[in-house]
Parts: structure tokens; C-alpha cells; sequence
């Protein structure tokens, strides 16, 4: 994992002063490490009859896609309010300042589907958190949720605890 490690840049004081970002754009770059990404969830979730793979609006599509064509299963996108065209539902959730909401296609889980959510990356576990009780709600079981990039030192994972969490990367050990 620490090849994958090297292949993620740092950008300091974006998109605000104080913000260390982790910028995934060079990993994606490099086709080895970007298919090893992929193959850390493939692997883990071959064999263990996932119905389809969600994705959080913008860069957990780009994992989850991947992740649910090499599994021969659906991808499901999960976005903003309002960037979806047909009936959806919608959960708000708490930000440190204010809140924010995510829609899913009202059809889009089926009762008893077996569901792999993916992000690029967890910080707070605000918007996974949310996700994760959009598809409960619908009737899947949330089988993983899955990461590339996990920030430690925001304890995203305690906002999920109901749900089994992995992560690829830990920041910043």
C-alpha cells in the first residue's frame, strides 16, 4: 500500500488556508496504480454476491464504476439534489457548518440487494453516513463501505459504526 501511498499528492492550504489536501489525480494518472486501487476491492468482494456497487458524487464514481464493471454488477450514483432525472429520495445530513443533502434513484436499491458503497474518501463520514440509510431505507444491506483515503484524525469511521468501513489509505500515519 505504500506504493499507492506515494502515488497520492499533497497539496497544502487547498481549497482554504489550513486545508491539507489529498489530491487522488495522480494516482488516477498512473494506470498501474489506479488498476491496483480498483483490484484492493475487487478482491476483498469477489465471490460475496454484491448486487451492485454506489458511488458518492464526484470521485467515488470513478472507483465505484470500475470496481462494479470488473465485478459484473450495476453502479449506482448517488449526487447533489436536483442532477438526477427521475423520482428520487434524498437524505440531508449535519456539516461542521450547515448541511447538505445526496439523491438516489427511488428504484435504485432493491429490497435484499447486497450493496458495496464506495468514495474516494472519508474525512468526517457525514455524506457515507447518509448514503448508507438511503440504501437500509430502500431494503439493501449495506455490505462494505468502502474507501480509498481515510482521514485518522477526523474519526469518520465512529459516524458509521453500523456499517463494516475499509479503507485502502490511512492519513496521516
Amino acid at each position: 500500500m505504500e506504493d499507492l501511498k506515494k502515488k497520492i499528492r499533497e497539496i497544502p492550504d487547498f481549497p482554504k488556508p489550513g486545508i491539507l489536501f489529498y489530491d487522488i489525480t495522480t494516482l488516477l494518472r498512473d494506470g498501474q496504480a489506479f488498476r491496483d486501487a480498483i483490484s484492493v476491492f475487487v478482491e476483498r468482494h469477489r465471490g460475496s454476491n454484491i448486487s451492485a456497487v454506489v458511488g458518492i458524487e464526484a470521485r467515488g464514481f470513478i472507483f465505484a464504476a470500475a470496481v462494479a464493471h470488473e465485478l459484473g454488477v450495476g453502479f449506482v450514483p448517488v449526487r447533489k439534489p436536483g442532477k438526477l432525472p427521475y423520482r428520487t429520495i434524498r437524505k440531508s445530513y449535519s456539516l461542521e457548518y450547515g448541511s447538505d443533502t445526496v439523491e438516489m434513484h427511488a428504484d435504485a436499491v432493491q429490497p435484499g440487494e447486497r450493496i458495496l458503497l464506495i468514495d474516494d474518501l472519508i474525512a468526517t463520514g457525514g455524506t457515507a453516513r447518509a448514503v448508507a440509510e438511503l440504501i437500509t431505507e430502500c431494503g439493501g444491506e449495506v455490505v462494505e463501505i468502502g474507501f480509498v483515503i481515510e482521514l485518522d484524525f477526523l474519526r469518520g469511521r465512529e459516524l458509521l459504526k453500523d456499517f463494516p468501513v475499509f479503507s485502502i489509505l490511512q492519513y496521516p500515519a
